[in-house]
């Protein structure tokens, strides 16, 4: 089996450069390449995986000829550089670093509100100019000053940590913070408009997003309580910059420190230069410690997905760790040749698709099972989808996807139940993996069997009548076609019945042709599936 191939585009460190060369990985470090787009879209295409910071642009144009890549993957929290929906609709996993420079982001809020309070680069300046104006500088105490931390996340959770430690009053405004996690981190919860009324300092721990672009708009800056001090070491564009400047003027809100500005790099701000403003080139994340980390970090998280199928933060596949990875992966096929079964059977457009999980299956990752099933639907029309694609096909093509979880209730441990939708039918497949770690069709249009998975099959539906057996016996014999396995299965006694061939090879037209010229059946239909 060929090694996986990384291109390292920016700089990275040769310590995680080592861990790819160490894990089994072949790795490129072209530190400068990402700056040469041209150069990089030539050679794109010869990667399994792209590492990169901030200077290296995926954009959709560059993943058009990146045919062979798997993965992206930024040493950092941001992905502004990533196209996701292209990456996804190219079937890419993108994943980032979230947690390796979580401490630096959270430690550089902090010293910007401490530089704020007590005005020290306007001191500083003063100072080393020769004058000493100890009148001049009349800062605030942090001590029992009410912070409002807007976005409780990771970031936000440590800045939380650090402030209550400082014996400031924390109130947080984020939707998806409950309030144990605000008990456990001893702030309190509260809605934005409440926030801002309340706080004397306001940081920022949010993502840009379209919910939070201009988070404090001009008319939420209005709303602040006045003599307020903002900080933002989170995203540009969260805050309304041109508003914030009028605001300071007006001397409603009392200074800002800002680490990141709506239009990077910013060598023009309409805020630079003001006397209560202080300003730094997005330094978040600028420390030898998190450099390191999130560099490491890339390192293995790319090394594990390409070596063992473990997804760690991905943005746009659910997460599989190694061990998940390990016990699922014969189930991950399981439901890629459920969906593929029933996809290859169905040629009308897919309404929904209705999945269930059945015994201990269902205490496992069901995202990721969910998306080999779609994966598997999807690609028998189309062989460029793969698992990271797939959600982003179904939901072009509007088809409904339903999960649902159940006790065992019938004779296997565990099992997976596929039904789809079209507007003139319902097709079901269920199967179940052995203990010997192979999956097996159980189930199919209602009618139990115990079928073999292979990689060319034949599935046939009749009467029940006699002589079925034999006429594909002896059909297959006569055009040396060699059977692997045969199973059969029905309804009742004289009702339908259904045959499901493992064959040594993909049968030829000629042959199908051949069975649906005597009668005897009223579906011959050959089947293809990915079989390791």
């Amino acid at each position: 089996m060929a090694r996986p191939r990384v291109l390292v585009s920016d700089k990275l460190s040769e310590t995680a450069v080592q861990i790819f060369r160490d894990r089994g990985v072949d790795v490129d470090y072209l530190p400068d390449l990402g700056k040469d787009k041209e150069k990089l879209a030539r050679i794109i295409g010869d990667y399994d995986g792209l590492a990169i910071r901030s200077a290296t642009k995926v954009t959709e144009k560059l993943l058009a000829g990146a045919d062979r890549l798997k993965v992206v993957a930024r040493a950092g929290i941001g992905v502004d550089n990533v196209d996701i929906p292209a990456a996804s609709k190219k079937g890419v996993i993108v994943m980032n670093t979230p947690f390796g420079n979580s401490v630096t982001t959270a430690e550089h809020a902090i010293a910007l509100m401490f530089a704020l309070a007590r005005q020290i680069p306007e001191a500083n300046g003063s100072t080393h100019a020769g004058k000493w104006e100890k009148n001049r500088f009349m800062g605030v105490e942090l001590f029992n000053k009410t912070l409002g931390v807007i976005g409780a996340g990771n970031i936000g959770g440590i800045v939380c940590d650090r402030a209550v430690g400082l014996h400031m009053k924390v109130i947080a405004y984020d939707p998806f913070l409950s309030e144990e996690r605000a008990k456990t981190l001893g702030v309190t919860k509260v809605e934005l408009d409440e926030l801002l009324a309340r706080a004397d300092f306001i940081t920022l721990h949010v993502p840009l997003t379209d919910k939070t672009r201009n988070i404090l708009s001009r008319e939420n800056l209005a709303k602040t309580k006045k003599g307020v001090r903002i900080i933002n070491c989170a995203r540009g564009g969260l805050l309304d910059e041109a508003a914030l400047k009028d605001a300071l003027d007006a001397g409603h809100v009392a200074g800002a420190a800002l680490d990141v500005f709506e239009v990077e790099p910013a060598v023009d701000n309409v805020l630079f230069n003001h006397p209560n403003v202080v300003v730094t080139p997005h330094l978040g994340a600028s420390t030898t410690e998190a450099q390191e980390n999130v560099a490491l970090q890339v390192a293995e998280q790319m090394s594990d997905y390409l070596l063992t199928g473990a997804v760690q933060n991905a943005l746009n596949m659910p997460n599989v760790t190694a061990e998940e990875a390990a016990v699922m992966g014969p189930w991950i096929s399981l439901a890629g040749h459920i969906g593929s079964f029933i996809g290859q059977m169905t040629d009308e457009p897919v309404k929904a698709i209705n999945i269930l999980y059945d015994g201990r299956v269902a205490e496992m990752n069901l995202p990721a099972l969910n998306q080999a099933v779609i994966a598997g639907v999807l690609k028998a029309h189309n062989p460029d989808i793969n698992l990271v694609s797939a959600p982003v096909a179904a939901k072009d093509k509007g088809i409904q996807i339903s999960t649902t979880r159940q006790d065992k209730s019938g004779t296997f441990d565990a099992y997976i139940k596929v039904t789809m939708v079209t507007d003139s039918r319902e097709r079901s497949v269920a199967g179940t993996v052995f203990s010997d770690g192979k999956p097996r069709f159980i189930q199919i249009k209602g009618i139990n069997i115990d079928a073999e998975i292979g990689a060319h099959m034949l599935y046939t539906t009749n009467d029940d009548v006699p002589g079925i057996i034999g006429l594909l016996g002896m059909t297959m014999g006569k055009n040396n076609v060699n059977i692997a396995n045969f199973t059969l299965g029905r309804s009742a006694v004289g009702e339908d019945a259904i045959a499901l061939l493992y064959l040594d090879a993909q049968v030829d037209p000629k042959v199908v042709a051949t069975l649906e010229a005597t009668g005897m059946f009223q579906q011959v239909k050959p089947l293809r599936f990915d079989v390791a």
